[in-house]
């Protein structure tokens, strides 16, 4: 830079504000603030020292109010876990569709025992003897939690299997419903001896009240003048005007309580959310036990006990205690997992529910201590919020109920095959769909053998009854006395496939035009197994047309199914071969006019083409006639068990076993 221009930008510097100055220095005068350029050390040293002293200070208050923790909960506003304020629900109050708050519906578990007083033959005399039945009652889980995340996926092959007869073990001969009708302590023996012929009873009413009785009875059946049938009232004399009939000894039915809750409801969000559940304790029950009932794992609930050891320290739930649980979707899996859970200790003498402690999980998927959720109004009974968008499968549900109750995989497994012929086990449940369970007691060796079960989807119901024909043969029977299992099986492949399209008229994908879409389509991948819906004789198995690969079954009484667009048919599939039901014929495919790998799949009926998910079909096995009256005596006798009150609790017992009433737990 020569002199012009370092003179030209001195000038441009100048002219901007820019001037020279003396360096900075230390040297200021004592005891005065500094001026212009000059600098303090004891001013600045004083500076730094306040800042450092307020950082502590705020820092040691910080410490302080949050009782020595050195984690915190992430904000409830981030986690979204803050509620609006809004008027306490209802049970099966729904809101509007233009709020964002999802449908509650009251929930039920219920896991009793009852006894009955069962006669049995012991070295060919009576026994009368109390004997423990257990019976749960519950709704179906409406969320699927990790009880249920490693469960089976659903093979239709398996179910087969699931419904076959009970082996007539020692064990499963043994069980014994024959109820007596007065209640005993202990064994009573019962002796039968005929009545000695001197024996007269004593009179209960008057010769006369009786011959009144039979002429006004005579004379209200039959007269001279036609008068209205009435089929609610009986004008005529009853055994209650012969004045030895008391209330108490009159049949009459039971109002129950019902609850409903339309299918249609739309939800508010359309992926997996939150739902909170509230649950309250009916008696004394360790906290884990509580909480792996409910869908947490083992680690996580060794995390929360860790965690709220100096809060909460006690490892039980006493009476009157209420959980409210959130759950939210996992990242890893398309299960809910506990968000936020909240212990709730009632105080008899405020008659309030008073917040004790909270966890919630974090960002990093530690369990910590976080503040009380949103006041909320606890209802009566335990409740849940329902997500209709992502309510589980009727599979999936039966799966979360049973481990939740503390059923063994074989028994659910079991208790699926039953219903699977009748119900779409992939269709989703609605919400207030409910189970009921019978079981005996379990045994020495932890073995209970199942009894009864009733399962309510909607407004349908379903009962099948455990019953022993005289050749050992072990069933389960609805109250015609038939067996659950169909002859045919409606989804005909591994895993079931998912449903693609429908039976009926529709637009085709390729042509574009309104054609009848003459069975249903199930989406699987290809090479997955196709098996024969039924036992039955292969009428085809080759190429035609737009289907592509295809089997052709003919079975009895004029039902035909087929099977279209294979990739392959399988080895040894040709005209005239008879297959069984469940017997590998093909696999899925896209041969022929499709859009994709599926199993298009059809039924028909002396030619006529039905729809194969709703058509009834006729059972598989049937109970002989000379059962009939000793079937409806058990089925009387399971409904009486059903309607029984649960046996009382025994105090003492109930700190180291199995409480007799455990609800909600």
């Amino acid at each position: 830079m020569n002199a012009a221009q370092r003179n030209r930008h001195a000038a441009l510097l100048k002219a901007t504000g820019f001037e020279d100055s003396p360096a900075l220095t230390v040297q200021s005068t004592d005891g005065e603030i500094p001026h212009g350029r000059e600098l303090s050390f004891a001013w600045l040293t004083g500076t730094v020292m306040t800042g450092l002293t307020s950082v502590l200070l705020m820092g040691a208050a910080l410490y302080v109010s949050f009782q020595g923790q050195d984690t915190f909960s992430t904000a409830y506003e981030a986690l979204q876990l803050a509620r609006p304020a809004h008027e306490a629900l209802a049970p099966t109050d729904l809101s509007a569709k233009s709020s964002r708050i999802r449908p509650v519906t009251q929930t039920r578990s219920d896991l009793e025992i009852i006894e009955a007083s069962i006669r049995e033959t012991v070295d060919g005399r009576d026994m009368i003897r109390n004997q423990p039945f257990m019976r749960i009652r519950a709704t179906l889980a409406t969320a699927a939690t990790s009880l249920s995340d490693d469960v089976p996926t659903y093979d239709p092959v398996a179910i087969l299997a699931a419904t076959q007869p009970l082996e007539s073990s020692a064990s499963a001969l043994e069980v014994n419903t024959d109820i007596y009708g007065a209640e005993v302590e202990g064994e009573v023996a019962v002796r039968l001896a005929a009545m000695p012929t001197t024996f007269v009873p004593p009179r209960a009413i008057s010769d006369q009240s009786a011959a009144e009785y039979v002429r006004s009875t005579v004379e209200s059946a039959y007269s001279d003048v036609e008068a209205p049938t009435l089929a609610y009232a009986s004008l005529g004399p009853s055994v209650r005007d012969l004045g030895l009939a008391t209330d108490g000894n009159v049949i009459g039915g039971i109002a129950e309580n019902v609850t409903v809750v339309p299918k249609t409801t739309q939800a508010a969000d359309a992926g997996l959310g939150r739902t909170e559940r509230i649950l309250t304790i009916k008696e004394r029950s360790r906290l884990s036990e509580v909480l792996r009932k409910n869908g947490f794992t083992d680690p996580m609930i060794v995390a929360i006990e860790a965690t709220l050891q100096n809060v909460f320290p006690s490892t039980d739930l006493p009476a009157g205690a209420r959980l409210r649980i959130l759950f939210g979707p996992s990242r890893n899996s398309n299960t809910l997992i506990p968000y936020r859970m909240s212990i709730y200790l009632h105080d008899d003498g405020a008659d309030i529910d008073v917040h004790r402690a909270t966890v919630a999980l974090t960002d990093k998927g530690q369990y910590v201590l976080g503040l009380a959720p949103a006041e909320i109004e606890f209802p009566e009974e335990d409740t849940e919020e329902v997500n209709v968008a992502n309510l589980p499968s009727v599979y999936r549900s039966i799966w979360e109920t049973g481990r939740k109750h503390d059923l063994d995989d074989a028994t659910i497994e079991r208790i699926i095959g039953m219903f699977a012929y009748d119900i779409d086990m992939n269709k989703k449940i609605s919400a207030g769909d409910a189970i009921e369970i019978l079981k005996t007691a379990p045994d020495a060796e932890g073995r209970a053998e199942l009894l009864y079960v009733g399962l309510t989807l909607g407004s349908t119901v379903r009962q099948l009854y455990r019953f022993a024909t005289k050749d050992g043969v072990i069933d389960f029977y609805d109250p015609s006395g038939e067996t659950g299992k169909r002859f045919l099986t409606r989804r005909p492949l591994e895993g079931g496939g998912t449903l693609r399209s429908r039976f009926g008229y529709r637009i085709h994908p390729i042509f574009k035009t309104r054609k009848l879409h003459t069975g249903v389509d199930l989406a699987a991948r290809s090479g997955t197994p196709i098996y024969a819906s039924g036992d039955g004789v292969v009428e085809l198995a080759g190429w035609q047309s737009g289907y592509g690969n295809k089997v052709e079954l003919q079975h009895v009484n004029g039902y035909q199914t087929a099977y279209g667009h294979m990739s392959r048919i399988a080895d040894g599939m040709k005209p005239g071969v008879r297959v069984r039901q469940g017997q590998v014929i093909g696999y899925v495919g896209s041969t022929g006019y499709s859009t994709g790998p599926h199993l298009h799949f059809e039924i028909l009926i002396n030619g006529n083409l039905v729809d194969p998910l709703s058509v009834k079909l006729p059972r598989e096995n049937t109970m002989p006639t000379q059962y009939e009256a000793e079937f409806k005596r058990t089925i009387a006798q399971m409904n009486d068990l059903m309607a029984r009150d649960p046996a009382p609790v025994n105090v003492a017992a109930a700190t180291t076993t199995a409480p007799a009433t455990s609800a909600t737990n």
